[in-house]
């Protein structure tokens, strides 16, 4: 059974009355970042976060799944080899719940690119990056992605003073 929400109508000239001020937090792009080796899911999650990102991490592919089911993520980043689930049938469970998701996969074993090749065939437009993943190579490819870049401002709301 859905709920019905009502929210207040406030008119422009009543908001400095009823104490409501601007919010005026830059959006942040959701970027979730999946690897089983914890250190290196959180290093990245690090730098993603220093370049103004919304880092989310998971460390395993069912986690990320129920991750992205409650904030969808504007960027999937994943290591293509994960225990139970791999990074591309991750990327499309994710995509299947976040069409708009833009994914990044990385992988330092060769067989990877078949997978992606793969995916590819099947009409997932995935980039693979190969291991060691340098952060300049990450960024290099959140440019030619066009992901929405952090520190842009979002629609204004307001918030209670």
């Amino acid at each position: 059974m859905l709920s019905e929400f009502a929210f207040e109508t406030v008119p422009l000239t009543e908001i400095a009355k009823r104490g409501l001020i601007a919010e005026t937090t830059p959006h942040r792009p959701v970027v979730l970042i999946v690897d089983d080796e914890t250190i290196i899911a959180d290093t990245r999650a690090a730098i993603f976060t220093n370049w103004g990102y919304a880092a989310m991490t998971a460390y395993t592919a069912e986690d990320a799944i129920e991750i992205a089911s409650v904030v969808p993520p504007e960027l999937l980043v994943s290591d293509v080899m994960l225990a139970a689930m791999n990074g591309v049938d991750l990327a499309i469970a994710i995509q299947a719940r976040v069409p708009d998701c833009k994914v990044v996969l990385f992988s330092g074993l060769p067989g990877s690119a078949e997978m992606v090749a793969a995916a590819r065939c099947a009409g997932h437009d995935f980039t693979l990056l190969d291991k060691p993943l340098h952060p300049v190579q990450i960024l290099a490819q959140l440019k030619q992605l066009k992901l929405g870049q952090a520190g842009t401002p979002r629609n204004q709301t307001f918030v209670k003073n």
